[in-house]
C-alpha cells in the first residue's frame, strides 16, 4: 500500500507571520497574541466584522494551509492559538501535542464541506469503486477522517485504498495530473477542484462527521495569555453570529486576504458558517467516537484521555 508523508518540515514551511497592528507612536506597545488561521478564514472573519476594534492587545497573524502545520505550530508556542476541524485536533492531542480545545464552533452545513472527488470522467462511482484505487488525503485531516469513515460504511478497511498522505498543493498538483484517482478535501479546495479541474463529487461527510470547529490553545499559552485568550474567543464568538447576516462582507474580505476567486470565497463562506457552542458533555460524547474510529484504523497508539483534550473554563466567551 503506497503511503506518503509530507508533514516534514511542515511548521517551518507553513509558519508565514503576517504583520501585526502597529504601535502608535509614544504609546506603550500592547501586548501580543499569536493567532493562526488556514486559508484566510478566522483572519477574513474577524477583520471583516470589526470585533478587533478597541482589543488590548495586538494580534499577530500566521497563515497556514491546512490544520496539520497550523497545529504543529501550536504545539511548539510558535503560535497562541488557532481554529481548526475536530479530527485534525484529536490527531495532534492524541500524538502527545501540547495543546488543549478552548473552544468550539458547528458548521450549519454538517459535514457537507468535506468530500471526496473524483474526476468528471472517473469510472468510480460509488466507494466501494475505491478499493484498490489511488487517493490522497491530508495525515490526520477532516479528509483523513472521512476516508474512515466513508469505508466503514461501505465495509472496507484503509486497507483495500492506496493512500498516500499528502498535503493540499501536492495534492491538487497529483489530482490534476492523474496521478492520484481521488482526493479527499474540504473548504475553498472543493470548490477550486470544481472548477478548474470540473472534480466531481463522490461522497460528502454528512451523517458522518460532527461538524465541529475548535479553537485550540497552546497549554503554556493559556496560563500565560489567559485574559487575552478569553477576549479574542468572546469577540469570535461575536464574528461567528454577525456572519450569518453578513455573508458578502465576509466573502469579500476572504477573497481579498487569500486572492481567491469573489465566487470562490463566497463558496466556501457559506459551507464553513458556524456557530459558537458550549464546551459540553455532549460535545465529548461524539468526540469520543472520532478519537476512536482513528484508534480502529491504527491511525494513532494508545488511548488518550479524551476529557483531557479540552479545556472548559473559557465557556463564558461564548456568550454574547
Amino acid at each position: 500500500m503506497l503511503r506518503r508523508d509530507f508533514s516534514a518540515g511542515a511548521l517551518s514551511a507553513g509558519l508565514s507571520a503576517l504583520a501585526g497592528c502597529g504601535k502608535p507612536a509614544g504609546k506603550p506597545a500592547l501586548p501580543a497574541l499569536k493567532v493562526g488561521s488556514q486559508k484566510g478564514g478566522t483572519k477574513a472573519l474577524m477583520l471583516a466584522s470589526g470585533v478587533l476594534q478597541g482589543a488590548p492587545y495586538r494580534v499577530e497573524w500566521s497563515e497556514f494551509p491546512a490544520a496539520q502545520p497550523l497545529l504543529e505550530a501550536i504545539g511548539a508556542g510558535a503560535v497562541d492559538l488557532g481554529a481548526v476541524g475536530d479530527a485534525p485536533f484529536l490527531f495532534a492531542f492524541a500524538g502527545g501535542g501540547q495543546l488543549r480545545a478552548v473552544h468550539a464552533s458547528r458548521a450549519a452545513a454538517g459535514g457537507a464541506g468535506t468530500v471526496v472527488l473524483v474526476a468528471e470522467t472517473s469510472p468510480i462511482r460509488t466507494v466501494a469503486d475505491l478499493k484498490g484505487k489511488r487517493l490522497a488525503t491530508g495525515r490526520g485531516s477532516i479528509g483523513h477522517y472521512l476516508v474512515l469513515a466513508l469505508l466503514d460504511r461501505a465495509g472496507l478497511s484503509p486497507r483495500d485504498v492506496n493512500i498516500a498522505f499528502l498535503n493540499p498543493g501536492d495534492a491538487k498538483a497529483a489530482f490534476s495530473t492523474g496521478a492520484i484517482d481521488a482526493w479527499s478535501t474540504w473548504g475553498s479546495y472543493v470548490f477550486l477542484a470544481q472548477k478548474t479541474e470540473h472534480a466531481r463529487i463522490l461522497a460528502d461527510g454528512r451523517g458522518l462527521l460532527s461538524g465541529y470547529n475548535f479553537e485550540v490553545a497552546n497549554v503554556a499559552s493559556i496560563a500565560d495569555k489567559r485574559t487575552q485568550i478569553a477576549d479574542f474567543l468572546h469577540r469570535l464568538s461575536q464574528a461567528q453570529r454577525w456572519q450569518g447576516a453578513n455573508a458578502a462582507a465576509y466573502s469579500a474580505v476572504l477573497a481579498k486576504e487569500t486572492g481567491l476567486d469573489l465566487g470562490i470565497a463566497a463558496q466556501t463562506v457559506a459551507a464553513g458558517r458556524g456557530e459558537p457552542v458550549l464546551l459540553d458533555k455532549a460535545v465529548l460524547a461524539e468526540e469520543r467516537g472520532v478519537l476512536e474510529r482513528f484508534q480502529r484504523a491504527g491511525a494513532i497508539a494508545g488511548r488518550p484521555d479524551i476529557v483531557q483534550a479540552f479545556d472548559t473554563s473559557f465557556a463564558a466567551a461564548v456568550k454574547g
